[in-house]
């Protein structure tokens, strides 16, 4: 099949081209973001692949269908970028790639939550400098404290699973309770519950219309003073304006963000040179107690690998008329 792969970095390429057996597939790689204004690049392909910043609205849909496009890859987990009933309408079908190396993201949270508790970020910068105090590079214990985690998934149970190993309480939020990690001494308890019990809490959960801004003023208004929120999961489950203010009255004692509710116009990008116009990002910036990574969690040499290959199998699948085993559909979109 000919794809056309939006939003390519070098690493998209090199996986997909040392994956793709015997050149079954031919790729044609975009740098751009997939929308309604780049929908046109994909005349002439059967298939696009598209990433977490793709916009795959109703506009860009309709726009790949009448370029002849019957397949959207998606090499991600999400998909609450893509309209569901418009591709449905359009008779095109969503593949995706439902996990990935979840270790790879459960141990990024892991290495936020070191960072911004142990300073090692600042105690790099200060050693390059010669300054080797360690005023006001105090942290705590791990041991002991509790852990609240909302989505007990693939990536959340292998995140309670190494918090365990710190010797953390695990409070779990999540729709479908799993009973291997209640053996662990995982203990499932509602929403309201972790955010008043938890010392941490950490999101694991898709993004979907009943969690978008999960995290908001109510919330916070409900967590311990001082408490550490962490997300790998999906930008718009924190209401980032009301975080701030979380962060200004001391309420959250410390954010960490692999994820941004506006980071379609800003991660994977070098801005570096640029002036940027994002004012609540800049504001986030700002506060010491706040560790931000852009997007990174999943990227690992592992996941790069999974990602390729499942991409590369959903889209043979489709080619040969086979059982799509990572279809999404628009009742998946409702969950």
């Amino acid at each position: 099949m000919k794809i056309a792969l939006f939003s390519t970095k070098s690493y998209d390429r090199e996986y997909f081209d040392k994956y793709n057996n015997d050149d079954r597939h031919t790729f044609t790689y975009f740098e751009e973001t997939l929308n309604s204004s780049t929908a046109e690049f994909a005349k002439g392909h059967e298939a696009v692949c598209g990433f977490v910043n793709d916009k795959l609205d109703k506009q860009t849909i309709v726009k790949l269908s009448e370029n002849g496009v019957r397949l959207i890859a998606l090499r991600c987990a999400g998909f609450n970028n893509v309209d569901l009933v418009a591709a449905s309408e359009k008779s095109i079908k969503i593949v995706r790639v439902p996990a990935y190396s979840p270790q790879a993201v459960a141990e990024h949270t892991v290495a936020l939550i070191l960072t911004l508790n142990r300073k090692t970020h600042k105690a790099y910068n200060r050693i390059r400098e010669g300054n080797f105090s360690l005023e006001k590079l105090t942290g705590f214990n791990l041991f002991n404290k509790t852990v609240g985690i909302i989505g007990t998934g693939k990536i959340g149970t292998a995140f309670c699973e190494i918090m365990l190993g710190f010797g953390c309480n695990i409070l779990a939020h999540d729709i479908f309770e799993s009973d291997a990690l209640k053996a662990k001494g995982v203990v499932y308890k509602s929403i309201d519950e972790i955010l008043l019990n938890s010392d941490l809490i950490s999101l694991h959960c898709p993004l979907t219309p009943q969690t978008n801004h999960l995290i908001n003023k109510e919330a916070f208004s409900k967590m311990k003073n001082g408490v550490m929120l962490i997300n790998t999961s999906r930008g718009a489950l924190i209401k980032t304006t009301d975080a701030i203010e979380a962060l200004k009255n001391e309420k959250l004692g410390y954010l960490g963000i692999d994820v941004y509710e506006q980071e379609e116009n800003l991660f994977f990008r070098d801005l570096s040179e640029d002036i940027i116009q994002d004012e609540i990002l800049l504001r986030l910036i700002s506060f010491p107690n706040v560790l931000i990574t852009a997007h990174q969690g999943f990227f690992t040499k592992e996941a790069l690998e999974q990602i390729a290959t499942t991409t590369l199998k959903n889209i043979s699948d489709f080619e040969n008329g086979e059982y799509l085993e990572n279809e999404v559909k628009i009742e998946d979109g409702k969950k």
